[in-house]
């Protein structure tokens, strides 16, 4: 559920990127960004269904099974460093988003 939920988070600031548009700060990283973390995220989620469906107990696979689980563990790690940026960049709420916050702190 976490990486759903990074997911939706990743979406929402590209979203609120795009409608700041191209003169807001950091726009071009912000959104290159945000673009490879929503595909690195996509493509952890299709390696792990692949982990998931083979079958762990044939030791033939396992050797396979490992160096995939391993290069999933990598793209979370590049994932999560590639999130502190955005993070870090930050996006500020300009036009209709922030009307829709400022009338409703929570």
């Amino acid at each position: 559920m976490l990486d759903v939920a990074l997911f939706m988070s990743n979406a929402t600031r590209l979203k609120a990127v795009l409608e700041q548009g191209p003169a807001s700060h950091y726009y071009t990283a912000l959104v290159t960004l945000i673009s490879v973390s929503l595909l690195l995220q996509v493509a952890i989620g299709i390696l792990l269904v692949v982990i998931a469906r083979w079958n762990l107990n044939e030791v033939g696979k396992q050797g396979q099974l490992n160096q995939l689980n391993n290069t999933a563990t990598s793209l979370v790690a590049i994932t999560v460093v590639i999130n502190v940026f955005i993070t870090a960049f930050g996006v500020h709420k300009t036009g209709s988003l922030a009307a829709r916050t400022s009338r409703n702190p929570l």
